[in-house]
């Protein structure tokens, strides 16, 4: 089951969705599993915390998809 979140604005940064998702505790453990290479983002291994996401984005991390709404 892919979860899911919602987000106000045009974009969220990837390190953002992840503490939004509930996937890390803080902004320092996106930061290491995004550096590390451990996140995909649309089926790409993504090495940016500020990657910008925008609605229909998909991320993954630790076997949880994540689509951004």
């Amino acid at each position: 089951m892919m979860e899911s979140i919602q987000i106000r604005d045009d974009f969220i940064k990837l390190g953002q969705a992840l503490k939004l998702a509930g996937l890390v505790e803080s902004g320092v453990d996106a930061k290491f599993v995004i550096q590390d290479g451990l996140v995909k983002v649309n089926g790409k291994t993504e090495y940016q915390r500020g990657k910008k996401l925008h609605s229909g984005d998909i991320f993954s991390y630790d076997g949880q998809d994540v689509k951004i709404l």
